[in-house]
């Protein structure tokens, strides 16, 4: 006679699965970039700076555990998250790691908070800001992860060319910098670079992928 099958058990184990797939700092970084669109497995391979054999084997450990799936266009493969709740996933597992571990909290308040000291500016108060016309919404990601999707009226000036176009930006408005989410450096950095040249410039709290989970409108090129 076969055992019974323990349901609750069953559940605990198949939610184990993601939970070993989360185990690794690449395939989180992962999830950070197709949070922002989709990307073929050399893009991703590029960005991450792993061989294209490594970041497949990752990317198969994701989409076995339901986290992203892939479609086939051409000759390649590309990814894209699963759906909002993996961006929700992300999201709690930063909060509780900076809840619980010592070493996470040290390193935010080391590397984020010892950059910008300053209240970050929450979504929706950036959308009413950027609809009056008070703000320029900066974003610092790269042009393909623009065109994927940013928020409306968004100027686009990637990190490292940032110094070069500063004279874009309008200079009697404040400049509102966000890029791809709460551990992403490049917002900072360019918050850092345009003080240091004399304007007014914040962050948005989070980035693009928190920004469409609260259903805030966003564009796309």
């Amino acid at each position: 006679m076969s055992n019974p099958v323990n349901p609750k058990r069953a559940v605990f184990e198949n939610l184990a699965r993601i939970g070993a797939a989360l185990s690794s700092a690449v395939r989180l970084e992962l999830l950070e970039l197709l949070a922002q669109g989709e990307r073929s497995v050399e893009e991703l391979a590029r960005l991450t700076g792993a061989t294209v054999a490594n970041t497949s084997q990752h990317l198969q450990k994701l989409k076995a555990a339901g986290l992203i799936a892939g479609r086939k266009e051409a000759q390649f493969v590309r990814y894209r998250l699963a759906g909002d709740e993996v961006v929700r996933l992300f999201d709690a597992l930063g909060a509780t790691g900076q809840a619980y571990l010592a070493d996470v909290d040290r390193i935010v308040r080391l590397y984020f908070a010892a950059k910008d000291e300053m209240e970050p500016v929450p979504a929706a108060d950036l959308l009413e800001r950027a609809r009056r016309g008070l703000v320029t919404v900066l974003d610092v990601r790269p042009p393909e992860e623009f065109a994927a999707g940013h928020l409306p009226g968004a100027i686009n000036i990637p990190i490292h060319e940032l110094q070069k176009r500063l004279a874009e930006l309008p200079k009697r408005k404040e400049v509102v910098a966000y890029c791809r989410g709460p551990y992403c450096l490049m917002s900072y950095d360019a918050v850092q670079l345009l003080r240091g040249k004399g304007l007014k410039a914040r962050r948005l709290q989070d980035g693009l992928p928190e920004w469409r989970l609260a259903g805030l409108p966003t564009a796309q090129d």
